[in-house]
């Protein structure tokens, strides 16, 4: 996945805003709360969101993927996208899409109500 094809996916998603910050990284979020990151170092786009315990045990061992720097030092089970091999683009989708629907299930129900992540 490239920059241009990670902002546009994110934003295909139900409820999302968008804020660059932290030294120019697009951070994507469902009810203000973050799910996806992308960051380019050196023209190599890292892509950072959350996963499942389960995923995080297996993502974490795999080349080219990490567990989250800042992120997973702080118990936090999230992993970093940062070099080849790493996920297909199809995979990076599903878990960005995944890491959506994880935060967002975080939300209060009132909260996902008035989204649209719930029906009334």
């Amino acid at each position: 996945m490239t920059c241009e094809e990670f902002n546009p996916f994110c934003a295909g998603l139900p409820a999302t805003t968008h804020v660059v910050q932290w030294g120019g990284s697009h951070v994507w979020k469902v009810g203000g709360k973050v799910f996806a990151i992308g960051g380019w170092e050196d023209d190599d786009p890292r892509f950072t969101f959350k996963v499942s315990d389960i995923s995080y045990e297996v993502l974490k061992a795999q080349s080219g993927l990490r567990p989250a720097p800042y992120l997973a030092s702080r118990g936090l089970k999230w992993i970093q996208h940062y070099a080849k091999p790493g996920l297909s683009d199809a995979e990076l989708r599903d878990y960005i899409r995944q890491s959506h629907g994880i935060v967002a299930q975080g939300l209060t129900k009132k909260l996902r109500i008035e989204l649209g992540l719930l029906p009334t």
